[in-house]
């Protein structure tokens, strides 16, 4: 099959001709590899035990391979990112290594973090224009660059498509299964993840149904700011003694190094006028495929308002993983434009915006997500105080709806329609 080319693919080629080493971070089935594997000529795969065996001996042969070279799965063998690294600080060439980990080895494994030397990009997996679903309308880098561009064009994606999008995945493997194989990959994809690949990182799980249990719970409270206390409590209901707090700290913590957990961080804005913004991430699996696939989700549940979500924020289930999906869908582009994403919520919870995504000289893009078709005055109510707040530091603000039409509203919101959202 023709490789579909990802929006990583362009942060790769303007950015590995100028630096010599790059790893690309990310959940398994990713694609990672993949994408990689177009732009080298040699490759090193340390999952073979083969290759592991003879590179855990002599590390240093990493430097007789033809480059560019691949590292592939390199956290089985941490000490390579340090011969890496070495490489890099003799010869600043570009171009020369990809490093693909599904993991991040444990603390104390790899000897220098390599800032300056290796470059991290994260990979997720494919967003809806990607997953070539989307009639891409409006571009989110115009938007970022404050260009405040004209916003119009309708979609054809209804509440059921975005539904259906949700449960298919944007893992590339699992693309065009049928029903019943998808969930059996995904069940499948989950399990391993708790029987080996956590067990890999060095946290032994005596009853692995609890950590499925916490995901479970970690899945419902999609979106939201829920302690993790809240977390633990709704893991283990009817339970009078429940496991200790350290138990889910390990448990985020593992799961935060196998990439599964992508948490949206607060915003802590440097010289702003605003206070007393609250401090939790906004809780997001890797997949919102993954989410839905822990709570028993369907098309059928998710269009009935089925499911109660975890946590301060209120909604409906398809509500959360909309959110979720469009999370994605936003951060995959706006790290390639260059911006950093985050959350804001007020700590009394009287304001929220959904995403803000921050440019280097600390401009600001703001966008609410609501799964409602028609955009009201209420729903921009916080982005209106927001603006209020910032003056011109606020480039643009954005509504992303389930609608059928993008356009601008006499208040200068845009409104646009997940599926017409483009880099």
């Amino acid at each position: 099959m023709a490789y579909v080319r990802r929006i990583i693919d362009d942060e790769l080629d303007e950015l590995f001709p100028e630096i010599p080493a790059i790893a690309v971070d990310g959940p398994k089935a990713v694609g990672k590899t993949t994408t990689a594997e177009q732009r080298v000529l040699g490759l090193l795969k340390l999952d073979s035990r083969a290759n592991r065996t003879v590179i855990e001996a002599d590390p240093e042969l990493v430097r007789n391979r033809p480059r560019p070279l691949l590292i592939d799965e390199w956290q089985k063998v941490p000490e390579v990112w340090d011969v890496v690294r070495r490489i890099a600080d003799e010869d600043r060439t570009g171009g020369q290594f990809l490093l693909v980990g599904s993991a991040t080895p444990a603390p104390g494994a790899v000897a220098h973090s390599g800032a300056g030397r290796v470059g991290r990009l994260r990979m997720r997996p494919m967003t809806l224009w990607e997953r070539g679903v989307a009639a891409p309308a409006v571009s989110l880098a115009s938007l970022l660059a404050g260009e405040r561009p004209a916003i119009e064009g309708a979609c054809e994606l209804k509440l059921d498509g975005y539904a259906h999008e949700i449960l298919a995945s944007g893992f590339p493997g699992l693309r065009g299964l049928t029903q019943r194989a998808l969930r059996f990959q995904l069940d499948s994809y989950l399990q391993n993840a708790v029987d080996r690949d956590v067990p890999e990182q060095g946290l032994a799980v005596r009853k692995p149904e609890s950590m499925l249990a916490w995901l479970r719970a970690y899945a419902a409270a999609t979106a939201t700011t829920a302690s993790y206390s809240s977390l633990l409590d709704a893991a283990t209901p009817g339970h009078a003694e429940k496991p200790a707090r350290s138990t889910s700290i390990a448990y985020r913590d593992v799961l935060t190094q196998l990439w599964l957990l992508d948490p949206v961080p607060a915003w802590a804005p440097a010289g702003s006028p605003l206070t007393r913004l609250g401090q939790a991430p906004k809780h997001h699996l890797a997949d919102p495929a993954l989410a839905a696939r822990l709570l028993g989700a369907s098309i059928g549940s998710l269009l009935d308002g089925e499911g109660t979500p975890v946590g301060p924020q209120a909604g409906t289930l398809l509500g959360h993983l909309f959110e979720s999906l469009v999370t994605l869908c936003v951060r995959v582009p706006a790290q390639a434009a260059g911006a950093a994403v985050g959350h804001l919520r007020t700590r009394n919870g009287d304001h929220e915006v959904d995403l803000v995504l921050v440019r280097d000289d600390g401009r600001v893009l703001a966008i609410e997500v609501k799964l409602a078709t028609t955009i009201e005055d209420r729903d921009v109510t916080h982005l209106r105080w927001l603006a209020d707040q910032l003056g011109t530091t606020l480039l643009d603000a954005v509504v992303v709806s389930a609608g059928p039409l993008a356009y601008r509203r006499p208040d200068g919101i845009a409104v646009v329609p997940l599926g017409l959202l483009a880099p």
